[in-house]
């Protein structure tokens, strides 16, 4: 039986343009609810005049500052903090080679919560404002996020010793984030205790997770870090690739699996620090978006790297946008709504599984 040798090549380019297709789909999808993100809310905008507003044609006023002043800057806050945790945890389960790893199960979300109230209540760095729309504010986030950096870190260490502890589990793992986010979140009640009127109220206004108050003064950070570490991942998605299939055949292909793990974690405790200091803990977007693309597109980094990023962005940008209309007039926190879409798709994602 003659092979003809060009029908595996043509199988395999036809596999990979699904791939590509999938994520050009989910980029079509985030552009979409990205307007829709910017249209709805306590004032209804046409997404055609969303439209001309961004292209730079003023067609009223007062849509114009609703657009450029509230609504644009937190969906570009979404987008960012979406692609951040997603490619923070999909980075964390790679490298620990641990499918239920993410900043926010192995306890870092929960550390840079316990460092940015720190800051707020021993530096000085949450204040009173006398306005309604944003009565409590971080007067000083770039020493916020240091703080909180530096306690995401003192976590990844840790994280880090019990990854090589011979014969440790995922299973321990995990164990070892809840013991982690039960420490830190005890801390910051700890704090919250002994605070004031003004710093509790802004530990509280923090610790609710939300890209409601996000501003232009923040963004430049966030999309600074976010954009690094994702380079950072991409740049090593064939280091990751081997990792995955064991630390041994990694070093056997050549890879310094210590020192790509340090950095990795790193780089995703930094992403994840960031925007835990800058919008709050928002759980489960980098543990359910990784899963969901890899249901979709398989384990290959080159794919679930930047699958996961627009995952991260479409489901935070549809989370934001349901949190300002499920109860309106009010508007929930979209941490709220990550939690509640997060835990059941994830369970359902681990029923699939083992089901399998």
């Amino acid at each position: 039986m003659h092979l003809n040798q060009g029908t595996i090549p043509g199988d395999y380019q036809e596999y990979l343009n699904r791939k590509v297709r999938w994520i050009v789909a989910g980029l079509f999808l985030a552009f979409i609810l990205f307007i829709a993100a910017i249209s709805v809310g306590a004032v209804a905008i046409p997404p055609l005049e969303v439209f001309q507003t961004l292209s730079g044609i003023t067609t009223s006023e007062k849509w114009d500052r609703i657009i450029w002043n509230v609504r644009l800057p937190q969906a570009v806050a979404s987008v960012i903090a979406g692609i951040g945790l997603s490619i923070a945890g999909v980075a964390m389960q790679s490298i620990l080679r641990n499918p239920l790893a993410s900043p926010f199960t192995l306890g870092i979300s929960s550390a840079g919560a316990f460092g940015a109230a720190v800051s707020i209540i021993f530096l000085g760095t949450g204040n009173m404002q006398s306005t309604v729309a944003n009565p409590v504010s971080i007067s000083n986030p770039y020493l916020t996020t240091i703080v909180a950096f530096i306690f995401c870190m003192l976590a990844t260490g840790v994280i880090l010793v019990m990854s090589h502890i011979k014969g440790a589990s995922p299973e321990v793992m995990v164990l070892t984030g809840v013991a982690l986010s039960s420490l830190f979140s005890a801390g910051v009640m700890f704090l919250q205790y002994f605070s004031n009127d003004a710093q509790l109220a802004a530990v509280v206004f923090w610790t609710f997770g939300d890209v409601g108050r996000a501003t232009w003064d923040i963004l430049p950070l966030m999309a600074l870090v976010v954009g690094a570490g994702t380079l950072y991942f991409i740049a090593n998605r064939w280091n990751y690739n081997a990792i995955d299939a064991g630390d041994e055949t990694a070093q056997g292909l050549g890879v310094n699996v210590m020192q790509v793990r340090l950095i990795g974690m790193t780089v995703a405790a930094c992403i994840s620090a960031v925007i835990v200091a800058l919008l709050g803990v928002i759980g489960f977007v980098g543990l359910v978006c990784p899963h969901m693309v890899r249901r979709i597109i398989g384990d290959d980094q080159r794919f679930l790297i930047p699958g996961s990023a627009v995952m991260g962005a479409v489901l935070l940008l549809a989370s934001d946008t349901v949190a300002r209309v499920i109860v309106a007039p009010y508007v929930l926190p979209v941490a709220v709504l990550t939690a509640f879409m997060g835990a059941p798709v994830f369970i359902f994602l681990l029923f699939r599984g083992y089901k399998r």
